[in-house]
């Protein structure tokens, strides 16, 4: 048996829920699809492989560079469990387009979960999160599915969402202010290559997919998206965004 977890997670909040659900399963490697220069890597995926396939859903959507790397590996028949990662709104379509995209990539979906992480845009939703409450649950629905997975069932669960999904509209383009010290990590963290790299100030709108990684990153905290747009966005959604959202296993 193998095991792998195929993680996009710009700001960490993915990663920390993939960590939590694959504590009971042994000897994990990861494949980090947040990276810049991604390149498949050559994996013996098979019939005995269990991969945890993590991406957050930004606006109801997965990240379409996640999914277009996710696109490159073979599976090979590998059993997957899909996890869609949110900020205390609603994951929408985010599942039905991995679902989508792992079984194009050869992988056999037997699992999902939509995970609640703190928003990486709006951090007054589901601050915080996962907390040590939600890691505890996370782990014991990574033991289900390990429990599932070695008993030979390969049955897939109904997946939540439309599969006529669109893609997510153009976001907010992080700016630098003055207290930059051209470190270049941004550039360099970038899983887009959005920053210039001669110029740190200068992010290109038509890569920027507003994964705040730039932001989360920055040192200095030199990186940041227009504060009255923010506010307007969170009052907007506090309503559908404040109350506490629970963790769900589909198997």
């Amino acid at each position: 048996m193998k095991c792998y977890q195929i993680v996009f997670s710009p700001t960490g909040g993915t990663e920390r829920v993939a960590k939590a659900l694959t504590k009971t399963w042994l000897n994990v490697q990861t494949i980090d699809l947040s990276a810049q220069n991604f390149t498949a890597p050559a994996v013996p995926f098979d019939s005995d492989t269990l991969a945890l396939i993590a991406m957050p859903a930004f606006e109801g959507v997965a990240p379409q560079p996640a999914l277009d790397r996710l696109a490159l590996l073979q599976g090979n028949g590998a059993r997957c469990a899909l996890i869609a990662v949110y900020g205390n709104r609603a994951i929408d379509n985010t599942l039905a387009q991995m679902e989508d995209y792992s079984r194009n990539a050869g992988f056999h979906p037997i699992a999902a979960v939509s995970a609640v992480a703190a928003h990486s845009l709006l951090p007054e939703f589901a601050a915080g999160r996962p907390d040590d409450a939600d890691c505890q649950q996370l782990t014991a629905f990574g033991r289900q599915i390990l429990e599932k997975f070695s008993s030979g069932t390969d049955t897939c669960p109904a997946i939540p969402g439309e599969h006529d999904y669109k893609e997510k509209r153009a976001g907010l383009v992080p700016t630098v202010n003055a207290d930059c010290t051209s470190c270049g990590l941004c550039a360099r963290e970038c899983p887009v290559g959005a920053i210039s790299c001669n110029d740190f100030t200068v992010t290109d709108p038509a890569k920027c997919i507003t994964c705040m990684r730039c932001v989360s990153r920055c040192p200095v905290h030199a990186r940041s998206v227009d504060a009255a747009v923010v506010a307007r966005v969170t009052d907007f959604l506090r309503a559908r965004c404040s109350d506490h959202k629970e963790n769900e296993l589909l198997l």
